[in-house]
């Protein structure tokens, strides 16, 4: 057969629109703007109000944490988001759970959480299992990256294996790898509005690509 590098040419560009629809294929829309169609939890406290998820009113002191809890689980993924705190009263404060799972007949999760609050930005918390800070961002990170309270900031969290990246705003707050193998690396996102506080939080653009465990 004669050698035509033309036909080689269209073998590599439908090979790369394949190869980028399959990409394009697992990233996918948690929040559709309108419903909660992807989350479950207590529908007195998460509303869809003017095409944003939102937590709380920041009017009623709410006693609880509550979480907003994804149904699907996830492993290893970069999940994307925007997010805004807002409250004066209390200890306002939120935060975006990963590779978690929900309490029986509680509204807790238990898992990884990208923290949300004044002096919690940031900060990779492991939300009631070891209730410690495992990683948190320098002040010189935290000082670039934050947005003030009241206004839109971006979260990115990227798990691949045992490793946790955590983007404030594009800048890196937090790198941290597992050391405990029992730690389990899968499990629910859930969105939290914390209690103790006149809080209301709300997100947008909630996105997550997934990809295999390696």
């Amino acid at each position: 057969m004669e050698f035509n590098p033309c036909m080689n040419t269209r073998c590599l560009l439908i090979g790369t629109f394949f190869a980028t629809v399959a990409v394009m294929a697992d990233r996918q829309s948690l929040f559709d703007g309108k419903t909660l169609a992807h989350w479950e939890g207590n529908t007195n406290v998460w509303s869809v109000e003017s095409g944003l998820l939102v937590g709380g009113d920041g009017k009623t002191l709410l006693k609880n944490n509550e979480f907003l809890a994804s149904r699907a689980e996830f492993g290893d993924f970069v999940l994307t988001l925007k997010f805004r705190l807002e409250g004066t009263e209390g200890f306002v404060n939120s935060g975006v759970q990963f590779r978690s799972q929900r309490v029986p007949n509680d509204p807790e999760m238990v898992g990884y959480q990208a923290d949300i609050g004044d002096g919690w930005y940031g900060c990779l918390y492991d939300e009631s299992r070891r209730n410690i800070v495992l990683a948190r961002p320098t002040e010189e990170v935290l000082k670039k990256a934050l947005h003030p309270l009241g206004q839109w900031n971006d979260y990115e969290v990227r798990c691949e294996g045992r490793r946790i990246v955590i983007r404030l705003n594009g800048e890196v707050t937090v790198d941290y790898t597992e050391s405990d193998p029992k730690i389990p690396v899968t499990g629910h996102l859930g969105l939290q509005v914390h209690g103790g506080g006149k809080t209301r939080v709300s997100f947008k653009d909630i996105e997550i690509e997934t990809h295999p465990a390696k």
